[in-house]
This record gives structure tokens, sequence and C-alpha cells, in this order.
């Protein structure tokens, strides 16, 4: 006998867990630059000030160090993880790639309706520019390529780029508070929109482009290769 089948009610959003709440405030703290590249990450203190247990605090370190924003070091524990130039590097150079190639492709295959979407998320990140915090700005700029890439169809590439997204915001906090560049983060990020709401898929590219040679110019002349600490040499 075949039992009735059962309709279970779909579920819009998945409401945070614990550990994802304690993942992005470990997360904003490392970007923010609460925790400074090298410094160590005690369990205890920060059980203390999240109010949550060791398996949490220690979930979420494994979490950050899969992201690359945390590293294991023997004999002292986990450390946020510095992040090189060379490192940076490549980050851009797989962003210019990928970017480039969903932005292109969004240019020529867009819907009706993803205009007013690509416009908003634009507007969203102009209106975080001024926050007190970076996580707001962060995020809606996170939106703003995710609506891209999703667009375009790329949504295996998107997840090579969440992988990456951990050190991608850190490269973004750097940059972001340049104030020397040439062109600012905002009117690139224009310049893309613009490129491809106007379906032009070479413009969308070059505009994306320009934007990743810019930013990576501007994070260079922060990355600078720190001499180790007392406490991070063999004899210290």
């Amino acid at each position: 006998m075949n039992s009735p089948q059962t309709t279970l009610r779909k579920i819009d959003k998945a409401p945070q867990t614990l550990r994802d709440i304690v993942q992005d405030r470990m997360r904003e703290a490392i970007i923010d630059g609460h925790f400074a590249p090298g410094e160590r990450l005690v369990e205890r203190p920060l059980c203390d000030q999240l109010g949550v247990s060791r398996t949490v605090v220690r979930e979420t370190i494994r979490y950050l160090e899969a992201e690359g924003l945390v590293e294991i070091i023997p004999n002292r524990g986990p450390v946020v993880a510095r992040l090189s130039w060379d490192q940076a590097r490549q980050i851009y150079d797989v962003r210019r790639q990928l970017e480039g190639s969903a932005a292109a492709a969004c240019a020529m295959q867009q819907r009706p309706a993803f205009a007013g979407k690509l416009t908003r998320a634009l507007d969203t990140v102009e209106a975080t520019m001024a926050d007190t915090e970076w996580s707001n700005l962060l995020r809606a700029t996170t939106d703003f390529y995710q609506l891209i890439f999703m667009e375009a169809g790329h949504s295996i590439a998107w997840e090579i780029v969440q992988r990456l997204n951990g050190r991608i915001s850190r490269l973004r906090a750097l940059t972001i508070a340049a104030k020397d560049r040439e062109t600012s983060g905002m009117s690139h990020m224009t310049a893309i929109h613009d490129a491809i709401l106007s379906r032009d898929p070479d413009r969308a590219r070059k505009a994306v482009e320009a934007h990743i040679a810019d930013a990576a110019q501007t994070a260079q002349r922060f990355l600078k290769d720190p001499a180790p600490t007392a406490e991070e040499t063999p004899n210290g």
C-alpha cells in the first residue's frame, strides 16, 4: 500500500545558526583589523567575548582556516593569516579572469528585469560608502557581483570566488581606504554596471580589467612582507 505523498513547505531563507553568526563576527573582526595579522586567536578569551562554547570557536577557526583568514602555526596554534603581495596578485588574477568572463556573458544574455536589480545593487553600494563599519559595504559589493555571476549563468565560478571571499574582502578593505586612487572603486563599479546594461561584452570585460588593475596597484603599495617578530622566529 502506497503512503500518500507529503508536500513540504519550501523554506524561503534558512535561519542563521549560531555557528554562522560566530563565523560572521570573527570574519568581520579580522577584516576590520580588530585582530592583527599574525595575532594568536586564543580560545578562552574568544569564548568569553562571544558567549559561546569552545566547540563553536574551534569549528569557526577551522572554517576561517579554509577561507585563508586563519592559519595554524606549530607550537603557537591558530593565528590571523598574513596576506602577502604574491597571494594578493594571484587572487587578483583569478578575479580578473572570472569577473571579466561573467561581466561579458551577463552583457550578452541578461533578462529584462535584471537592469533594475543591478542598478539597485549599485545604489546600495554607494549608500554604504559612508558607513563606519566595513561589513555593510563589503556585503553590498559582494551582492553586486553575485547578481552578475548568477545572471551570466556562472554559478560554479561564483563558488570559486566565494571560497576566496574572505581574502577578497580583506583586500577590498585595504583598497577602499586608499585616498590616492586615480579612479575610485565606485566609479569603476559604475563603469561595469553601465557597460553590462549597454549590452557591450567587450566594454564590460575591459571595465572589470581596469577595476582589477587599479585595485591590484593600490594593494601592492600596502602589502609589504613584514619582518618576523621575536615571538615568530625560531629562537624567539
